[in-house]
């Protein structure tokens, strides 16, 4: 294994060696360089010994000093130094084959990619992962560790994964475990597949292997409006959602009492469905599990209140209008009535949109499109001078919300600058035009 050398950085140790473009990074330290785990975790220290091979298959060992974690400084073509690995299941529930044609081509890629989860949080299945990528784990602390479980019976997982391998890939999780690697897991529950009693035996397993397991999120399948020929599955309803969230209150309290943690939590749209009060702030630990959509409703509400608490209000007349998803619109709402005590001339509209691109089944403000947001929400029904957007509804690459949309173009649609908030003290100040 090696990492393809593109160039070097300016003013680092690496550019001050005379490493040519499309040479390769062998090792360092004698130890092998598979990608940018092994370059970070290997170049860290002040003395290096690199091996690097050129374009004609000569070998030369180079030797630099610098400062312990200072960057080297090699850049290769790609982030991971390496490509990305993609998923090998078929999970019944996988969100991206319940795609729409349109998206940016992005949305299309299934990863299952452990760099990646270390780097962004991002879940991984382990049927992706060899012993030796465990190995590499262990020895380089890499932590914490992201796992899509679903389920911990090998039958059951091998059939919800689409993958017979996915029942022996648990080992990974028990011997992870054992390292005593920190650990969040994740359950995407199906009405009928590993909820109730499968779902008991889930839960006892995992936290059996508590502390080392420090979170468990479970999660309600979500269903679009485009499953043709994908296995037919049932969406959660108040009973049923109830049902999972009385199935976790034992764990719950087991733990919270064993680890002064609750370690195991239903997802916001969990108690949502079950028309269930969500948990306090408090009652969230750390938070581990927000990636999840765990705890982010208390946490933007316990941010919006006591933001708002330390104003001493005015009696300046404004406007404005925010758009948020159907399953947020009472939430958001109820915040924003808050402000009139202290803000009496604030006006706030708040704009629920349908989810109309991935069907009406998807009510998270974060998988809302700037097509069905313009559809819904024209400038003659705006009073303010811009529009407040979650920030959820743009992505990391290039500011595009889900459709290939940009933000520049909707903007220019629309006739007014877009503003996102990305928490509730942001959203505050957005109402009150800061």
């Amino acid at each position: 294994m090696a990492v393809k050398i593109t160039g070097t950085l300016e003013g680092s140790p690496a550019s001050k060696l005379n490493i040519l473009p499309g040479s390769m990074l062998v090792s360092v330290n004698g130890e092998e360089i598979e990608d940018v785990l092994d370059y970070g975790f290997y170049t860290a220290a002040e003395e290096l010994e690199l091996l690097i091979r050129r374009e004609d298959g000569s070998e030369e060992r180079l030797h630099v000093h610098k400062r312990e974690y200072e960057e080297l400084g090699i850049e290769s073509g790609t982030f991971l130094m390496d490509r990305e690995h993609a998923c090998r299941n078929r999970c019944i529930f996988c969100f991206i084959d319940q795609n729409p044609p349109g998206m940016r081509d992005s949305i299309y890629f299934k990863d299952d990619d452990m760099r990646l989860s270390f780097l962004f949080g991002s879940y991984v299945t382990l049927t992706n992962l060899t012993d030796h990528d465990v190995d590499r784990i262990i020895k380089m602390k890499i932590s914490p560790v992201n796992i899509s479980v679903h389920t911990t019976e090998p039958e059951l997982r091998c059939m919800m994964m689409g993958n017979r391998f996915a029942g022996d890939s648990l080992r990974h999780l028990y011997r992870l475990a054992g390292s005593g690697a920190d650990i969040n897991c994740q359950i995407v529950v199906c009405r009928n597949w590993n909820d109730g009693e499968h779902l008991k035996r889930t839960l006892t397993d995992l936290t059996d292997l508590c502390p080392a397991v420090g979170s468990i999120a479970v999660v309600p399948v979500g269903l679009t409006g485009h499953r043709e020929k994908l296995t037919k599955l049932e969406s959660f309803d108040r009973e049923s959602a109830r049902e999972v969230i009385e199935i976790i209150k034992p764990f719950q309290e087991m733990c919270l009492a064993k680890y002064g943690d609750r370690i195991v939590y239903p997802s916001d749209e969990m108690y949502i469905i079950a028309e269930q009060k969500l948990p306090d702030a408090g009652e969230y630990g750390e938070y581990k599990q927000l990636e999840n959509g765990v705890g982010m409703v208390s946490m933007f509400e316990d941010e919006f209140l006591s933001a708002l608490e330390l104003e001493e209000g005015d009696s300046v007349e404004r406007y404005a209008d925010v758009v948020t998803g159907l399953m947020s619109y009472s939430f958001i709402s109820g915040l924003t009535d808050r402000i009139k005590d202290k803000f009496p001339r604030t006006h706030v509209r708040v704009h629920g949109v349908r989810n109309d691109f991935f069907g009406p089944t998807i009510t998270v403000s974060g998988l809302l499109t700037a097509t069905d947001i313009l559809a819904q929400v024209s400038r003659d029904d705006i009073r303010a001078d811009r529009i407040i957007l979650p920030e959820s509804v743009l992505r990391r690459d290039g500011d595009r919300f889900l459709d290939d949309i940009t933000k520049e173009e909707f903007e220019q649609r629309i006739g007014l600058p877009v503003r996102t908030d990305e928490d509730g003290a942001d959203l505050l100040d957005a109402i009150l035009g800061r």
